[in-house]
């Protein structure tokens, strides 16, 4: 059977980050997406420009029909924007019993807040403990947990932190360094594993920590192991970026169709 996969996330006018980034990465992975709307964001390479949050009983409706008719064998979160969204998502994930990658999405790349504070609230304490994988870049880690890992000891103490928020499992993202190398932290069950690239000092970096994650996902639903899918993801992005169209005039998307390596 074809592998199977429930996005819940906000829709990118852009296409280049959002629902849009989800499945063209899904279709590149061989993976069958479903998407379930959780806010409309008005935006382009130079920013957001409005968000209009979908109803929490119609982001609830589209979970249940996705999961009652073809169904996942996992789920991608990422853009939940606000409390009664995120207390619906969680409502809905709760009795799914279904392997969760987590995308906690907190701004968009040009600094535009995603995620209020109620909201930001229900995720740590409702949806973190029900996912597999957590992914929060640097930002998102010093907001979630208080540190900003950079290097293996820092990654091991966040993750210890996430820990007792319930989460065995967390990828610490490197793109917001400044370093010369991209360090993505994986830290499975305790152990730490380093998956690391030469920075790339490009504007068209819109939609990679969608991107990252949902390769993942498709990675987890095709049977591979953690390790495996999240090195798998790490060098498709890495090869999107360097392939990337150079659309727009701020943030430009990536290549979603070069081929994972």
């Amino acid at each position: 059977m074809t592998p199977r996969l429930l996005v819940i996330a906000g829709s990118d006018s852009s296409a280049g980050a959002g629902l849009q980034a989800d499945l063209k990465t899904a279709q590149l992975f061989g993976v069958y997406a479903q998407t379930v709307v959780t806010a409309v964001t008005v935006q382009d390479t130079m920013g957001v420009k409005a968000v209009h949050p979908v109803p929490p009983q119609i982001v609830r409706a589209q979970i249940e029909a996705a999961l009652g008719d073809i169904g996942a064998d996992m789920v991608k979160l990422g853009m939940l924007g606000n409390g009664a969204i995120a207390a619906a998502v969680a409502d809905s994930l709760k009795g799914a019993k279904l392997p969760l990658v987590l995308d906690p999405v907190m701004t968009a790349k040009g600094g535009a807040p995603l995620l209020d504070g109620t909201a930001a609230q229900v995720m740590k304490e409702r949806l973190l403990p029900l996912a597999l994988l957590v992914t929060p870049n640097l930002p998102e880690a010093e907001a979630l947990v208080g540190i900003a890992p950079r290097d293996e000891a820092q990654a091991a103490a966040a993750a210890r932190k996430f820990a007792a928020l319930g989460v065995a499992n967390v990828l610490f993202k490197g793109g917001h360094g400044e370093d010369d190398m991209v360090r993505d932290f994986l830290v499975e069950k305790g152990v730490v594993t380093l998956f690391a690239a030469p920075r790339r000092h490009s504007r068209h970096t819109h939609g990679t920590g969608c991107t990252l994650a949902t390769a993942i996902a498709c990675g987890l639903a095709r049977g591979k192991s953690l390790a495996k899918a999240v090195g798998e993801a790490h060098a498709y992005v890495q090869a999107a970026i360097r392939s990337a169209p150079g659309l727009g005039s701020g943030h430009g998307p990536l290549n979603h169709a070069v081929r994972p390596i």
